[in-house]
């Protein structure tokens, strides 16, 4: 784990997760905010842990072995797929043709739904599983 002050203003270096973070960051894993915040007590949504898990899949190799294939192809089976913000697009293909990520409640991605957390094991353990990392 990397140690120093995570790069956000609502990041103290006290908080028992900055070194999390800025490890994350360091990677780059994830962003903040444009206007330099963190907002670390938030709920996370399904894009925005799409996002994340695609950066990790670069670092895993993963990222390498995915299909060229256009991002509203691999989203093509999803009702929902217009309502993922602009953004993330490019990454929650990459997730989904992966194989991290599947639908929720069948034909449907939830892009603005909130994360669980058997939905966080789920996907990490499949990220690591896909990987040849476990």
């Amino acid at each position: 784990m990397e140690k120093g002050a995570a790069p956000f203003s609502d990041i103290s270096q006290a908080a028992w997760f900055n070194n999390v973070v800025h490890t994350a960051y360091t990677y780059r894993l994830l962003d903040g905010f444009e206007d330099g915040t963190f907002h670390p007590q938030d709920t996370i949504t399904r894009e925005q842990a799409m996002v994340l898990l695609s950066r990790a899949m670069t670092l895993t190799g993963l990222k390498a072995k995915l299909p060229d294939q256009a991002a509203d192809e691999a989203l093509l089976p999803y009702t929902d797929a217009a309502s993922v913000s602009d953004w993330a697009l490019g990454r929650v293909a990459d997730s989904i043709k992966a194989g991290v990520i599947q639908g929720r409640s069948g034909a449907k991605l939830a892009p603005q739904d909130f994360v669980t957390r058997a939905e966080a094991a789920t996907i990490v353990q499949r990220l690591l599983q896909l990987s040849e990392l476990i």
